[in-house]
């Protein structure tokens, strides 16, 4: 049973209200449960389980998740990537954006209430609480932020992580206004909202792209011109900019072959590569970015967004039973983000 029925008969169940805060009280014996879509071990494929409910701690809001979307991080943990790398609680729930609605409030939070609209990114030094369920908690220090009224549930599930590791890398280059900046990466999720950013900071941005649709897509979006990612990038990048570009971004693709479309003392920002070394550009200021969904972050695109300065790109609706059709898609390659409804 799902927890929003339970609590619509709370006159059944009664309630617990301690220090202003709201906790629904169930029979010692019985307990909701949720859907999500979980890794139950590292040699075990992913797949739709029943969990309980979470509960609210000190300092934490719990969220009734209506989307969610779809990022690398996902597949990285599903494929057992980050065995070694992270702490894992089995079962681990995937996922790390979710946009939803308040409906429960833990001790010690000041500023939601039940009923608020918010968007956000599970953050964490473990892997076990993840966003592709019915319910989740999060604390309200960092990666939680509200959906202004104009903005869907939807684009807000959009923005969190991606538009982070977006605002992170616009941050760490410094554009100011006139700069040319070469994004490597344009069509996916970061990189869309990388093209836009850069505009917005007053850059001129030549985009990667391959078929007309990719094009027309970061050309629609701000982009001055583009740049064939199947052939020589550099080469491509001179016959416009004899000198260089002052800025790479850098979110998909081998970073080597475009150190040489870097002009010296340009600045080269990558959310892949780690060192200068390995993104072989010794000759730029090299800054390795993960994201980081602070919620001035979070604030800042979602007033980006419901000012319609930024716009977010959603290939492709997925159910909440149908994640493993759309991680094939996210392998596949995908034109902006795939979104996960949850009703």
């Amino acid at each position: 049973m799902l927890l929003h029925q339970v609590e619509a008969n709370l006159h059944i169940l009664g309630k617990v209200i301690r220090d202003g805060a709201f906790v629904p009280s169930y029979p010692r014996r019985w307990r909701p449960t949720v859907r999500a879509f979980v890794l139950p071990a590292f040699d075990q494929a992913p797949e739709i389980r029943e969990l309980p409910v979470p509960e609210t701690g000190e300092g934490e809001v719990r969220v009734r998740v209506h989307a969610a979307s779809v990022n690398g991080f996902d597949l990285a943990v599903a494929n057992g990537y980050l065995n070694g790398a992270m702490e894992h609680r089995f079962p681990v729930v995937l996922g790390r954006d979710f946009a939803g609605v308040v409906d429960a409030v833990g001790h010690g939070v000041d500023g939601y209430a039940v009923g608020d609209r918010v968007f956000g990114v599970i953050t964490g030094s473990h892997l076990g609480d993840g966003t592709f369920a019915e319910y989740l908690t999060v604390p309200t220090t960092v990666g939680l932020a509200r959906i202004p009224e104009s903005v869907s549930f939807e684009d807000a599930a959009a923005l969190g992580l991606a538009g982070a590791a977006a605002v992170d890398s616009v941050d760490a280059a410094a554009i100011e206004p006139g700069m040319v900046v070469l994004v490597a990466g344009a069509t996916g999720g970061v990189g869309t909202l990388a093209v836009q950013l850069a505009t917005i900071a007053g850059a001129q941005v030549i985009a990667t792209a391959h078929t007309d649709q990719e094009r027309a897509h970061v050309t629609g979006i701000g982009a001055t011109g583009t740049v064939d990612f199947t052939g020589d990038i550099p080469e491509q990048v001179h016959a416009v900019h004899p000198d260089g570009v002052d800025v790479v971004l850098h979110f998909a693709g081998d970073p080597a072959p475009l150190a040489a479309a870097v002009k010296p003392g340009g600045a080269f920002v990558s959310t892949i590569a780690q060192s200068a070394e390995q993104a072989g550009s010794p000759h730029a200021a090299f800054t390795s970015v993960f994201a980081t969904p602070t919620t001035d972050t979070l604030q800042r695109l979602a007033d980006h967004h419901a000012q319609q300065r930024i716009h977010v790109t959603i290939q492709h609706n997925y159910r909440l039973e149908d994640l493993a059709e759309a991680f094939a898609h996210f392998t596949a390659g995908t034109l902006g983000k795939l979104i996960i409804t949850i009703d």
